[in-house]
């Protein structure tokens, strides 16, 4: 017979607990600025802001952390060797440019121990990385639905191929497909009780799909978004001035850079976001090194404190 005292056995210690929970979902090593706040497996986190203000950019070191290993042959990199999926909405990601950058950060962290050619490095350790960044690309919402509804049969057998979780799923331009889906017709199935399709219904079902994804496969969820400012009659404005040729001058203050931030993403993916950070490029006269600058502001949080930073020539963050 059963001890009724069984119920209460413990399965593991506390310092086993530990120990697994740790190794199965380390630390989240993000770039800046986004250093800021502790990050866990599960938030989903929102780089809103102008293009361009580096948004992409801060995907591409954050993915490079990820896949890039702790160590390698003697050499420190202090990441974590996880893979990562990346989701191109706006189709126009270069894969080369996370290789180059990529090239450039196993080139520096061995420029300490040799004096090699920064055209030589290392090839092998190369290819396994790049091997765990996962690229795919949508047109529209529906193959954007059909990705995410497929992504665990594509994930289970990265898992058993490279033997590690993917970590990080990062969602570039969630907003691309926005008018398209506005302009939807509204269509029903009538007998079949179906929800029409609409924005909102799409929206709903993307944050169904990836909350159902991320439920299976633990991971951190980073995206991008371009930003909106001020009221309708501002947003038009810009839209009306963005649309001039580029050699007719149009006066820097009447863009709206110092309006506030207006989310025109449906109520059922602004309540899905955790975490939001929003980019500004600095006025023109700001400027150090001859690079623009930018500044950031979480908003959600909402926190007091801000970052300067600027985009240097090997593509890093640098924070003044």
């Amino acid at each position: 017979m059963t001890s009724p005292f069984s119920w209460i056995k413990a399965d593991e210690t506390a310092k086993e607990a530990l120990v697994r929970i740790l190794t199965e979902r380390p630390l989240v090593q993000l770039p800046a600025p986004l250093h800021r706040l502790p990050l866990r497996v599960g938030n989903v986190v929102e780089i809103v802001g102008p293009s361009p203000s580096a948004k992409t950019l801060i995907l591409i070191q954050a993915a490079i952390n990820c896949i890039l290993p702790k160590g390698w042959k003697g050499v420190q990199y202090g990441g974590l060797e996880r893979s990562v999926c990346f989701i191109d909405l706006e189709c126009r990601f270069d894969v080369y440019s996370i290789a180059q950058a990529l090239e450039r950060r196993i080139i520096r962290a061995n420029g300490s121990r040799s004096k090699r050619n920064e055209d030589e490095y290392d090839k092998e350790l190369f290819a396994s990385c790049m091997g765990r960044f996962l690229y795919t690309r949508c047109y529209n919402s529906f193959e954007f639905l059909a990705t995410l509804k497929t992504l665990h049969f594509q994930l289970q057998k990265e898992k058993e191929k490279q033997t590690s979780d993917v970590y990080m799923l990062m969602i570039d331009s969630i907003g691309a497909f926005y008018w398209m889906d506005r302009a939807l017709p509204s269509s029903s199935s009538g007998s079949n009780n179906r929800k029409s399709i609409s924005l909102q219904t799409v929206a709903e079902t993307i944050v169904h799909e990836i909350q159902r994804l991320v439920l299976i496969h633990p991971m951190i969820v980073l995206v991008t978004k371009s930003a909106t400012f001020g009221d309708k009659q501002s947003t038009t404005e810009l839209i009306r001035y963005s649309g001039k040729r580029s050699n007719e001058k149009v006066s820097e203050s009447r863009f709206p850079q110092n309006l506030p931030y207006r989310d025109y993403m449906p109520s059922a993916w602004q309540s899905f976001v955790s975490h939001r950070i929003l980019f500004r490029a600095s006025d023109s006269e700001s400027r150090h090194q001859n690079r623009s600058t930018f500044l950031t502001e979480w908003l959600l949080p909402s926190l007091k404190f801000s970052d300067k930073f600027i985009v240097s020539d090997d593509g890093l963050i640098e924070i003044l």
